[in-house]
């Protein structure tokens, strides 16, 4: 056990190392340049940077279902919050007082374990009609889809997970059905279950918060540098980074990547920023992925499947494209999981429902139209500043580069800001006092 955790702390470095090396091999920025700006950072308090709208920041308390915590993202249009152990609610320790940090990526995760270990069981429908019991059915669909600890941390056990489809199952097979057409409703059973029965409909934030999680929650103070937010936005793949006030164990600002790309699109007129945003996004070394590398979904796969892809390959949106040409035609991302979980009357067809279907039901109910109709995309001639401009007012995270309408490449949040700093020789040992494997593994 030890040793496998340390082979995933060892891999999660080292993609951040190999990332960082690529971007600073492949940019054309004069050194002195790149210095200067690094400098500049380094010299900025984090303290400066602009508050969340309203001021304060949104958290959400642990014992909150995840069904409720979609709803306040979703209504809020945030991504992500901070969890809050109401145990340590008065604690001045923020460690004690935050668990962490919920977001679509852990949502997602649990929805696609739940869905997988629902649909086994579901097809496992014959061995309840041959006198085996709902837990028996429960640990069969467990096995078949290898599902290991999450779900148990979770409190989802194989034998509650069989429990609560096994009503669903029985009325199927008293109705003469047999277990082909029990998977092929899963869509309305699965919706069922998750927001109606136990133990899915009372599953919390704190169940799931730290057995899913897509990244480590660290804050940073208010005195701290906004070169040190950059680099854990950039090199170290963290989407946000709360700030917290020395001797005040309350978040007081959430630092997210798209507000720093939208910060630096008002930087424009400024002589700094105007020499970097006027050069061709090659000479920054963008994008950072051969077309090969792009992970796409074709446009009438199963949006099931897109979600998988995301989590397998742990990425936040896709493009969507049509035929062997691979034209460009939607994205999709990993925030409209929402959309299945706060609208299921939509979606009652989950297992079958195609990409371009999906698109099509967000659409019709009035909702998200330019960002899964309209794919934003530049052309590999554009300049830095126009992705930038595009990025921050479009409220997008990604941006494909196009050929006659092929998707030949992505960037992303993290590639922008990536192209505006370095990282100095040992910075987070020196500066934070703890290195960052240390940082990955909490």
């Amino acid at each position: 056990m030890a040793q496998a955790q340390q082979t995933r702390e060892s891999s999660a470095l080292s993609s951040c190392e190999a990332y960082f090396e690529k971007v600073n091999s492949r940019k054309k920025l004069p050194q002195p340049l790149q210095e200067t700006l690094t400098t500049a950072f380094a010299r900025i308090p984090v303290s400066s940077f602009p508050q969340v709208p309203a001021g304060k920041v949104i958290e959400i308390q642990a014992d909150t279902t995840v069904a409720d915590a979609v709803k306040v993202l979703s209504e809020c249009n945030i991504l992500s919050a901070p969890v809050i152990n109401p145990d340590a609610a008065t604690s001045m320790n923020w460690r004690e007082r935050y668990l962490g940090i919920i977001d679509y990526s852990a949502i997602v995760l649990w929805v696609l374990e739940t869905a997988e270990v629902a649909a086994v069981a579901l097809s496992a429908s014959t061995a309840t009609a041959v006198g085996l019991g709902a837990g028996a059915v429960g640990a069969l669909g467990a096995l078949a889809v290898g599902v290991t600890g999450p779900a148990a941390v979770a409190g989802l056990t194989v034998a509650a997970v069989g429990a609560a489809v096994a009503g669903g199952v029985a009325a199927d097979q008293a109705s003469g059905g047999d277990a082909p057409a029990a998977a092929d409703n899963l869509g309305k059973e699965f919706y069922k279950v998750i927001l109606q029965e136990e133990p899915f409909k009372s599953t919390t934030v704190k169940s799931i918060v730290k057995s899913y999680r897509w990244a480590p929650f660290i804050p940073v103070a208010t005195d701290s540098s906004m070169l040190s937010v950059l680099l854990l936005l950039s090199k170290y793949r963290l989407r946000n980074v709360p700030v917290i006030e020395p001797g005040n164990p309350e978040i007081q600002n959430y630092i997210t990547q798209s507000a720093v790309v939208g910060g630096l699109e008002g930087c424009k007129g400024r002589d700094w920023f105007d020499c970097i945003a006027a050069r061709p996004i090659s000479d920054m070394g963008l994008p950072f992925m051969s077309s090969n590398e792009v992970i796409s979904i074709q446009n009438d796969d199963l949006v099931l499947e897109a979600f998988k892809r995301m989590r397998d390959n742990h990425v936040g949106g896709l493009p969507v494209v049509e035929g062997p040409s691979k034209k460009i035609v939607g994205n999709v991302s990993i925030r409209d999981i929402r959309h299945l979980l706060l609208k299921p009357e939509l979606f009652s067809n989950f297992r079958q429902l195609t990409v371009e279907d999906f698109i099509s039901t967000v659409v019709s109910t009035g909702q998200e139209i330019v960002r899964v109709t309209t794919p934003i995309t530049c052309r590999v001639d554009s300049t830095l500043g126009t992705v930038i401009q595009s990025l921050a007012t479009k409220r997008v995270h990604r941006i494909y580069i196009v050929d006659e309408n092929e998707v030949t490449g992505v960037i992303t949040l993290r590639d922008v800001i990536s192209c505006f700093i370095f990282e100095p020789p040992n910075f987070f040992d020196n500066y934070f006092g703890f290195s960052v494997k240390e940082m990955l593994n909490k």
